[in-house]
C-alpha cells in the first residue's frame, strides 16, 4: 500500500480509454465541465422580496482530445467510429479520463458517458514550421461522473 499523497498532483500522468480495453496517448484533454443551470422561482402568493434557487438543466460541456500523429497507428477505431456519424448513424460509447499517480495508478476518474464525436480536426501544416502535428478529436456526451480512488 503507498503512502498518503499530501500534495497535489500534477497534470503530466492521465490515461483515455474507451469501450472499457481501447486506450490511445493524448498530449492533452480539456472540457470536463459539469454545469447546473439555476432556475429562480418565487410563489405567486409568496410576500418575501427573494427568491428560491433551483437545480436546473445539467449541462456537459465538449471534451477536447490532443495528440500528436503517428503514422504507424490506424486512430485506435477514433476515425471509423467518426465515420459512423459521416453515414448518419450515431454510435454512443463511453470514455473515461484517468489522472494516475506517480506509479501509474488512477486517482481520479472523470466516467465520460454516452459520447460520441462531433470534430476531428487536423494538424496546421506551415512550411516553415517545427511543431509537433497535432490532431483534435471534440466529443458530445449526455453525462461526466467523478470516481476518487
Amino acid at each position: 500500500m503507498s503512502p498518503a499523497i499530501n500534495y497535489p498532483l500534477t497534470t503530466l500522468h492521465f490515461e483515455v480509454q474507451w469501450d472499457n480495453n481501447q486506450t490511445s496517448s493524448f498530449s492533452e484533454v480539456s472540457g470536463l465541465t459539469m454545469e447546473a443551470e439555476v432556475v429562480e422561482y418565487r410563489g405567486g402568493n409568496d410576500r418575501a422580496l427573494t427568491v428560491q434557487k433551483q437545480p436546473g438543466l445539467k449541462k456537459f460541456g465538449p471534451v477536447t482530445l490532443k495528440r500528436g500523429i503517428i503514422p504507424s497507428e490506424s486512430g485506435n477505431g477514433l476515425f471509423a467510429w467518426f465515420n459512423t456519424i459521416v453515414a448518419g448513424g450515431v454510435e454512443r460509447r463511453d470514455v473515461s479520463v484517468s489522472l494516475l499517480n506517480e506509479e501509474r495508478r488512477p486517482v481520479m476518474t472523470w466516467k465520460i458517458q454516452a459520447a460520441w464525436p462531433t470534430k476531428i480536426e487536423g494538424p496546421g501544416l506551415k512550411a516553415t514550421g517545427t511543431d509537433i502535428a497535432l490532431e483534435t478529436l471534440e466529443f458530445a456526451c449526455e453525462n461526466i461522473t467523478i470516481e476518487v480512488k
